[in-house]
């Protein structure tokens, strides 16, 4: 294990650092935000620190070269890109809400040139991440909920979307519309929750996604920019 980098302090995005307890001291990439959350809100450093341990780096704002925990080069480079979303749950009224609570990462291959931007939690969209967008190659997107009223329409849940902080695939102001046009070689849906139809592929919100020139991530996907 080399290095982990952490869009958010989510539970769904961190409770998998328990699981590496014991692989190594973890080299973990954070914003000091999420660094906090995990540190006073859900005392999981704490608990590594009794195992091999953790230690935090600050994410870069700008591209930075990204390197092996012996400090020698990837050939990638990296910035975190602040996303509009939300404080996990634990930490609500506990603390204000801030711009580095959620970001995705844009990496860029030194030797070819090619761009890719992870961005696996977006609560909203906007001209700004759309321009970012449309600098990739390779574009992995949240695609965590169909609609707004997924979890409250089949009873498994009594949060919308939007207020879980997620931007729904579906309706007039969901990622599909907003996204399938931007000249990306790969769109490719991550972070499906499996309540997602998309994830049925005799469904017609599968086809729909296909149709619509975007893709759906799967375990064990592979590309190359």
């Amino acid at each position: 294990m080399e290095r982990i980098l952490l869009s958010n302090a989510d539970l769904d995005h961190t409770l998998g650092l328990l699981c590496l307890r014991e692989g190594g001291r973890l080299q973990v990439h954070a914003t000091p935000a999420v660094e906090r959350s995990l540190r006073e809100g859900m005392g999981l450093a704490p608990v590594l620190d009794r195992y091999s341990g953790v230690d935090f780096s600050e994410v870069p704002w700008s591209s930075r070269p990204l390197t092996t925990r012996a400090g020698h080069p990837t050939g990638l480079h990296y910035q975190a890109i602040p996303v509009p979303g939300k404080l996990p749950r634990y930490r609500e009224g506990h603390v204000d809400p801030s711009p580095e609570d959620n970001v995705a990462y844009r990496f860029t291959d030194d030797r070819t040139g090619g761009r890719l931007l992870y961005m696996p939690a977006l609560g909203k969209l906007d001209s700004r991440l759309l321009r970012s967008m449309e600098d990739c190659d390779a574009l992995l997107l949240d695609g965590t909920f169909w609609d707004e009223e997924e979890l409250v329409r089949l009873g498994v849940g009594s949060l919308r979307a939007s207020e879980m902080g997620h931007l729904p695939i579906s309706g007039p102001s969901g990622t599909l519309k907003q996204v399938s046009p931007l000249r990306i070689r790969r769109k490719i849906y991550v972070h499906i929750n499996n309540t997602n139809p998309i994830l049925s592929v005799d469904s017609p919100e599968h086809r729909e996604v296909l149709a619509a020139g975007m893709e759906i991530g799967c375990d064990a996907l592979d590309f190359v920019l």
